[in-house]
Order: structure tokens, then sequence, then C-alpha cells
């Protein structure tokens, strides 16, 4: 059974979601501080994390902070409050795989559960075949989910390196945010497009020389993105 924690310390939210992940069929954690958070996803496997960013002791943004940090990668959904969209941008650029904005209903937590999950699941599929994709200095090696620029390893996010993946199997192709939110994300995000800006901006902080002026992966004003050689 598919294993979530769920990290909140208002006990009618984590009622609200226990029951309703339960009722999907998930096997379901609840912890109530961000201590207990850590401790729990760093000795136990878990498929992926509801994280309240407003918690007592460590907050969220530092549980996700110190799990990425000792390199693990299990999926984390943060739970905001509406408009906040600093906490949002942080959040992902710490490697957070999506975020959901309170007052939100359970099935959109469902449904974004579900395309985090999915997504998850194909990263961890095995290639029966070595693909090596090679654009100028930079080299995508999606058998070792490596990438390298000028023979330096480069350290992405789960999202960031679906993003230049899918991306790198379309070179020239000109793709607008909602057709990359389908296919990155699983999942159709209305009027999410500013996701994929913000994921966009950190990955050519990783991959550009000058990531003000990008020469790998341009923007097409009015259309969406494109990846060159």
């Amino acid at each position: 059974m598919t294993k979530i924690l769920v990290v909140d310390d208002e006990a009618a939210i984590s009622t609200l979601l226990k029951y309703n992940l339960e009722e999907n069929n998930y096997d379901v954690t609840v912890a109530e501080d961000g201590q207990t958070a850590y401790q729990l996803a760093s000795q136990q496997q878990f498929d992926a994390i509801l994280l309240d960013l407003m918690l007592p002791g460590m907050d969220g943004m530092t549980v996700l902070k110190t799990l990425r940090q000792d390199k693990i990668s299990t999926p984390v959904i943060l739970v905001t409050a509406k408009g906040d969209e600093f906490d949002r941008v942080f959040g992902l650029e710490l490697g957070a795989d999506d975020y959901i904005t309170k007052p939100f209903s359970p099935r959109e937590v469902v449904a974004r559960l579900k395309a985090v999950l999915r997504r998850s699941q194909v990263d961890h599929q095995v290639s029966e075949e070595a693909d090596v994709i090679k654009i100028q200095d930079l080299v995508i090696d999606d058998n070792k989910k490596v990438v390298t620029k000028a023979d330096k390893i480069l350290t992405l996010t789960p999202r960031e390196y679906e993003l230049l993946l899918y991306f790198a199997q379309r070179i020239g192709r000109v793709i607008d945010r909602e057709t990359i939110l389908t296919a990155v994300w699983g999942y159709e995000f209305t009027g999410e497009s500013r996701m994929v800006d913000m994921h966009i901006s950190n990955l050519r902080e990783k991959i550009e020389v000058n990531p003000k002026s990008p020469v790998l992966l341009k923007t097409v004003r009015g259309f969406g993105y494109t990846m060159v050689v």
C-alpha cells in the first residue's frame, strides 16, 4: 500500500486529510510537528509527504531543506497559505515537487498527490537501454539520472530533471506552458502556468552560463519555451 506522511499541527486539517487519503486506499501517518516529521521521513520509507509550512519548532521549510540535504528524495507537496508566493517559490527552489494552497478541497489534494506519485514512479523505472543526450557541454544520462555540464555533475531536483529531459527530447520545438504542465506534472493545473516559469528559472540557474541571457533553454515570447543546440 502507498504510504503517505501528513505533516500538520492543526488536528482538523490532518484528520480531514487522513480520512480522505485512507478512503483512496493510502496508508497514512500523521506528524504534528517538524521534528517528528523529519525523524519519521528519515527512518521510514514514504511514497510522498504532505508538508505544512507553519509548524511548531522546526518549520516546514526547514524540514524540506534538511531532507534534501540528507539526499532523501521522497516527493514533497507543500501546503501553504493563499497568496504566500515567496514561500511557494522558495519551497520549489529547495526541491518541493508541488504545492497546495489553503483552503483546499480533498479532491484537489488527491489529484495532485496521484500526479506526483505517477511522476515519481516513472522516475524510478530503470531504462533497458542506455539513453544519453548531449547538448553542447551538457550531458544527460537518463539511465543513471545524472546531468553534467563541462564534466561537472549538476544537482537538480527531480522536477528540474524531468523538465530538462522533456525539453532535451524535443530539441527545437516551441512548447507552451499548459502542455509542459500536463506532460511534466502529469495533471492539468488550471491557472498554474507560473509554476512552469519558476521551475524554468531555477533550471536556467544551473544549466546556463548566464541565466539572464540563456542560450540553451530560450523563451519564445507569447508562445512558451524551446531548447536549442
